[in-house]
């Protein structure tokens, strides 16, 4: 048995039988055809068995639909277009977009609307500028009193780059901007007639609450007096108040024109609408939505416009058949008024905005300069280059307004060379690529005679070589790095017209160290921080050992508390330091806050 189990065992080692190759081949393809057959017979259904119908899948579009939401009445020009514009967009979109109109605030007030749509919970609104104008100021240019020529220039300006330059801010409030629609202007009543503006001494004119509006009125002489807009009406019956400004559609609309003997046609301000879609819900449309949404608002501007100009001859005939005096200004009156009312631009310019302020004289000279004939009398230009718009806008609009008044006493004078001189500003918003384009700008203009530029070192330190290569005089009347003119290039193109850090930063530390004790100068960390380093280093290596330190931070640092109370602050008797405004004022805040302040500060 041993022997044959052995045996068995060889045999199992023994390599196994090779078929041919043909027959294996065929069985090869006999096993698969078994599989297939097998696998079939598993998968077939039992035809008793009931049956799952297919899945049915629509071939109709989807649709969307987007609510509409504004508060004036639904017989109003307003709420004609914006019906115009849901019937464009369903015929663009095929029906795939449906919006609905909701008037006279039937989704909630103005604000309620505004956080509606700025936490996408409703889709398109039209609102009153001056309903945005507290969370975004710009939004008073069109309020700016008689700074506008008449409608032309104005829609002009809304519908070219100043109005981009406000619907663009509206991204700030999570609201994207499409175009800008209207009201109406605002004309002034009153129980006395209105042709100059002496005769608004004394008066007492109802106002929304606006300060730029109060100070209209005030500084006309009148009693501005504040009162919500549906309390006016019995406000003018009772003599509370002997006057107003509205549009006509408001005047008729709310029965003014019952309780006023007198109307002054001045288009002396605009009521304008921005229409503008939820940031949150724009996002979600396709591009093509998109357009159709853009393009369809904006081709019924004018629609929208030329609609209101219709329905105020209407309002006019009303007013009149009612009684009222309408007195339409002459070309005299109305230079007065403007003349009268300009300082408001001035005292707001910041508020509004001087880089929209400087694009509008901007068009407004070229417009002006293209219209005047012959070329020899073409007015000269004084161009800036400034940053109108960030950080160093206060700084760049001071610099704007000193140069326009310079220029206003030169044309007094009868100009120069007997051509009136004009101011155009550009914007660089503290960017050195911007300022260079602002500067290569200005070269090709053949009438600019010099440009001014604004406060940042940095940006004239990295527009020298576009400077000198263009030739173009260029004055330096805040940035006071050195190197803006102690530099390579022959002959030089620029010129200081203030004083520069190598008088100031000395002076500044010679006033520091008679405290007596350990000075810290705090540098920009910047061309302008190491210009005034520069300065300082000479001064600094004659003193002992420890008696001046110098510390360095970055632009747009947000906080300086944990640097201050570091020993080397803590036993500062003073501090020196080269900063901007926003920088300085979080420096002096921080310094207020230690235990132990510094004996004094001086501030560059």
């Amino acid at each position: 048995m041993e022997t044959n189990v052995k045996k068995l065992v060889n045999a199992t080692e023994e390599p196994p039988m090779r078929l041919p190759l043909k027959t294996a081949l065929i069985v090869a393809l006999v096993t698969l055809a078994v599989l297939l057959i097998g696998m079939f017979m598993a998968l077939r259904k039992d035809p008793a068995a009931p049956q799952t119908p297919p899945v049915a899948t629509s071939t109709r579009p989807e649709v969307r639909t987007l609510r509409l939401g504004l508060n004036i009445a639904a017989d109003s020009a307003l709420h004609a277009a914006a019906t115009r514009f849901a019937d464009l967009v369903k015929q663009r979109s095929t029906g795939k977009l449906n919006i609905t109109v909701h008037p006279n605030q039937q989704l909630g007030s103005d604000d309620q609307m505004l956080e509606m749509a700025r936490d996408g919970k409703l889709d398109l609104i039209l609102t009153p500028t001056a309903k945005l104008s507290s969370a975004i100021p710009a939004m008073q240019y069109a309020d700016l009193p008689f700074y506008f020529s008449g409608r032309e220039e104005l829609y002009a300006m809304l519908d070219g780059e100043p109005g981009r330059m406000l619907l663009s801010k509206l991204n700030a409030i999570d609201l994207v901007g499409l175009t800008f629609w209207e009201n109406g202007f605002k004309q002034f009543t009153a129980n006395t007639p209105i042709r100059n503006p002496g005769d608004f001494a004394k008066l007492r004119i109802r106002t929304m609450k606006s300060p730029m509006i109060t100070d209209q009125f005030a500084t006309l002489g009148a009693q501005p007096i504040p009162i919500d807009f549906h309390a006016t009406y019995k406000a003018l019956a009772d003599g509370a108040v002997d006057g107003q400004e509205n549009p006509l559609v408001a005047i008729v609309g709310m029965r003014f024109h019952e309780v006023q003997k007198h109307m002054t046609l001045s288009n002396h301000a605009y009521l304008a609408y921005v229409f503008s879609a939820s940031k949150r819900v724009f996002e979600t449309l396709s591009p093509e939505q998109r357009d159709i949404i853009v393009g369809a608002a904006r081709e019924l501007t004018v629609w929208e416009r030329e609609e209101t100009a219709r329905r105020e001859v209407t309002f006019l005939q009303t007013i009149r058949a009612a009684g009222v005096t309408i007195h339409t200004p002459t070309p005299e009156e109305r230079q007065r008024f403007e003349a009268a009312l300009a300082p408001i631009a001035d005292k707001f310019g910041f508020e509004v905005g001087y880089d929209l302020l400087a694009k509008t004289e901007e068009l407004r000279n070229t417009a002006l300069t293209q219209a005047q004939a012959p070329v020899a009398k073409a007015p000269l230009v004084i161009a800036i280059d400034a940053d109108l718009s960030v950080r160093g806008a206060q700084a760049g609009g001071a610099i704007y307004r000193g140069v326009q008044l310079a220029v206003e006493e030169i044309n007094q004078n009868g100009g120069l060379l007997g051509r009136p001189v004009r101011v155009i500003a550009r914007d660089n918003g503290a960017l050195a690529p911007i300022g260079r384009q602002n500067v290569e700008h200005f070269a090709a203009m053949p009438s600019v005679l010099a440009i001014i530029g604004g406060m940042h070192t940095v940006v004239i330190d990295e527009e020298l070589e576009t400077i000198h290569r263009l030739k173009m005089p260029y004055l330096i009347p805040w940035s006071a790095g050195q190197g803006l003119i102690n530099h390579h290039y022959r002959p030089s193109y620029t010129f200081r017209v203030s004083i520069t850090d190598g008088h100031v930063a000395p002076f500044l530390l010679e006033r520091a160290r008679k405290l007596g004790g350990p000075v810290v100068v705090l540098l920009e960390n910047s061309a302008w921080g190491r210009s005034n380093e520069e300065a300082l280093r000479p001064i600094i290596a004659k003193l002992p050992p420890g008696a001046v330190s110098i510390d360095w931070f970055n632009g747009g640092e947000p906080s300086f508390e944990a640097r201050l109370a570091t020993p080397m602050y803590r036993d500062a008797s003073a501090i020196v330091m080269v900063a901007n405004s926003q920088e300085g004022k979080l420096i002096v805040r921080a310094t207020a806050l230690q235990p132990k302040r510094p004996l004094g500060a001086d501030q560059h």
